[in-house]
């Protein structure tokens, strides 16, 4: 399924370098499912031609309110009845003036002002030189937008086409489409705090060498993207993984699973969800050595002495606002076998409502997995999916749950 299959969005495009990108995310916004209809302001044509556009979009591009295609000559009314959201990428700063006081002298001021408000969401990409992104006068006049209803996608920082680096470049087109999918996931979460931890452990043999795992974080990185969609604030605690961090999460890395622990534990007491998806590692060795392990001739390996780790799911799930209700725990089992069994005696062990079990070797560093959801009573499988759609479809489960 489509993240946008069956939406069709008015993609506005104003004045500004950032036009150039607005071509992939339209070819990205298209392959997502949804149908684009672009419109330009007159400035946006000095930078990207309408037929580019069009051929991207497969429909004819609109520049003009008085354009002869639309028989009523009310182009800026049709444009937004049938439309699931207007997206103005770029949004330049005079863009932006215009929404804040009402102004309607183009297409695309005219579509943003007459477009029915509590049913066609506007969504904002701004795009402009740092100075003008931090001059009072366009930082007043985007909140006045924003109380007057528009969404603002976020701003990106880094070189810009001036030669200036800073704050003020539009996001790129990956992430502007994320943000839309996101916009449109239910919000099923809001008001709570989901804490999530991903990945691995590494435990330190010597400075080195270590033990860890093939867990690759996909499916903790996935789950915190998907209670952040689902409206919720969102920590994740991240073991040593090569993964960006979700829009909108508040990311803490770790490395050790004492490590892990001491920074869950800072961060449980605001949270209302815990989400144990980790694969921590059960031992470390007893002492790591503070320099390399040389080998000695004997053929023979160095005596290594473990000790078991502490259980950071049964810390939590044993806490007193877990205890009371006030903290809902779900634990993560990545079994090799038996995994119905093996789920059901992890779940009775740790003493959490909900444990989630999947199959280690055949999902670590795959972008699928297979969940089977386990509680006291009953297993319901998630048949092998892309990670993110499993990660909503249990986002969608535990706010069912904790809704009741």
């Amino acid at each position: 399924m489509k993240d946008l299959a069956g939406k069709h969005l008015v993609l506005t495009l104003t004045g500004g370098v950032a036009c150039y990108k607005a071509a992939e995310l339209c070819r990205l916004l298209t392959k997502a499912g949804a149908t684009v209809q672009v419109v330009m302001s007159a400035a946006a044509e000095q930078f990207i031609t309408p037929v580019t556009m069009q051929a991207l979009s497969q429909l004819a591009v609109r520049t003009s309110q008085w354009d002869a295609q639309e028989p009523n000559a009310m182009a800026h009314i049709n444009l937004t009845r049938a439309a699931d959201a207007v997206l103005v990428a770029p949004c330049s700063a005079d863009f932006i003036a215009k929404l804040a006081h009402g102004q309607a002298d183009d297409l695309p001021s005219l579509l943003c002002l007459a477009r029915p408000m509590d049913k066609v969401p506007l969504m904002l990409a701004p795009a402009m030189n740092r100075e003008m992104w931090a001059h009072p006068a366009t930082q007043r006049n985007l909140a006045q937008a924003l109380a007057d209803g528009a969404t603002l996608l976020g701003i990106g920082s880094g070189e810009q086409a001036c030669g200036e680096v800073g704050d003020g470049r539009m996001l790129e087109p990956q992430q502007i489409l994320d943000a839309v999918i996101a916009f449109f996931q239910p919000k099923l979460l809001v008001g709570q705090h989901v804490l999530v931890t991903a990945g691995p452990t590494y435990e330190a043999i010597d400075p080195v060498r270590g033990i860890t795992n093939l867990s690759s974080g996909k499916m903790g990185f996935a789950i915190a993207r998907a209670a952040r969609e689902a409206g919720a604030e969102v920590t994740l605690v991240a073991g040593p993984v090569h993964l960006p961090t979700p829009p909108g999460v508040h990311r803490v890395d770790v490395t050790s699973a004492s490590n892990m622990l001491q920074a869950v534990m800072a961060q449980a007491q605001a949270a209302t969800v815990f989400i144990s998806t980790a694969a921590v590692a059960d031992w470390r060795p007893e002492q790591a050595a503070e320099q390399k392990i040389k080998k000695d001739g004997s053929g023979q390996p160095p005596a290594l002495r473990f000790v078991e780790n502490p259980d950071i799911l049964t810390t939590l799930a044993q806490s007193p606002r877990a205890q009371c209700g006030a903290l809902f725990c779900v634990g993560f089992a990545a079994e090799s076998h038996d995994l119905l069994a093996n789920a059901q005696a992890k779940r009775q062990r740790k003493g959490v409502p909900l444990l989630v079990g999947n199959i280690g070797p055949a999902t670590f560093g795959q972008d699928d997995n297979a969940l089977l959801l386990v509680d006291a009573h009953v297993a319901r499988e998630l048949p092998r999916n892309d990670k993110l759609s499993l990660a909503r479809e249990l986002i969608a489960d535990i706010a069912l749950r904790i809704s009741a």
